[in-house]
């Protein structure tokens, strides 16, 4: 029973983005990036250099599930069941339909890419947007597509790193290490190229390309200001009970999350109603529960 839970636990609409993800990060490695030698970012890169240095039946599908299946299961302790069991599909559908363009579909990618050709910077930027589709939905929908990310996650920390800087060192040591192989620098550079194309890609994916700013207002006249910004945007707005520091009198500060569109709106009604209050305004990355109350 306890394992038909988990199971239960599993969404329908994250399998299916999952899927969707995971052609979509096959469809960007293999036919822009792999064809000429261009390499993704961590597991998906690594298995690309293997792939390409060993015998023909040891293939990107293969070094893909070698590698990711057991990063995985790995850190199912500290990451949890859902998370793991849609990693592990995620890169199944990435390595099957790798398996299916390189192998299976009328698809030539063994010496260019069939849509940008040998056109390098192009390959790059469109290798890595497209990849980038792929991983920014994996993670938005529960899960990852590449191991090397659960690796950051559970040792980045004991080693004094952030997970961003765990996974950048991981993958500039990797181009390092296509450059050495290959004798030349200049697919490892371009592979920069890709790998911060679909750094920005994940972004956008999951913090939304129009943030959200959060305004916290100094006011001596919380009333007016509240009843003001509630009539303009029709949301709610939380109040903070606050005390000045060198005037050691109250002051209440009201806090708002809205759109980039209505600050000036919100600052020209706040200094309308308190031309004394203090404004600081800041990027936020998303709003889980809506608006506050």
């Amino acid at each position: 029973m306890k394992k038909f839970s988990l199971f239960r636990s599993l969404k329908p609409k994250n399998i299916l983005m999952l899927t969707l993800a995971g052609v979509i990060n096959a469809v960007g490695v293999t036919m822009f990036l792999a064809p000429v030698h261009l390499y993704d970012s961590g597991i998906s890169g690594t298995s690309i250099l293997l792939s390409q240095i060993s015998p023909p039946v040891l293939s990107l599908s293969f070094f893909l599930l070698l590698l990711n299946i057991p990063l995985f299961l790995f850190g199912f302790r500290s990451e949890g069941f859902a998370f793991t069991v849609y990693s592990i599909y995620a890169v199944a559908i990435y390595a099957l339909t790798a398996f299916l363009i390189n192998d299976v579909l009328p698809v030539d990618v063994s010496i260019a890419s069939p849509l940008a050709g040998k056109d390098l910077l192009l390959c790059a930027i469109f290798g890595g947007l497209i990849s980038g589709v792929g991983s920014g939905l994996t993670i938005r929908f529960g899960g990852a597509i590449d191991g090397i990310e659960v690796m950051a996650v559970i040792f980045a920390k004991r080693l004094g790193l952030s997970v961003g800087s765990f996974v950048m060192i991981y993958n500039l040591l990797l181009y390092v290490l296509c450059g050495i192989t290959l004798q030349s620098w200049i697919l490892p550079l371009y592979s920069i190229v890709s790998y911060f194309a679909a750094l920005k890609t994940v972004d956008f994916l999951i913090e939304g390309i129009d943030r959200s700013k959060a305004a916290m207002i100094v006011t001596d006249k919380p009333h007016a200001v509240c009843a003001a910004l509630s009539a303009a945007f029709g949301q709610g707005l939380t109040i903070i009970n606050a005390r000045g520091y060198f005037s050691g009198s109250d002051k209440t500060v009201v806090y708002i999350v809205l759109n980039r569109f209505q600050i000036p709106k919100m600052r020209n009604l706040v200094f309308e109603h308190d031309e004394n209050a203090f404004i600081s305004i800041s990027e936020i990355a998303d709003v889980i529960k809506g608006g506050l109350s």
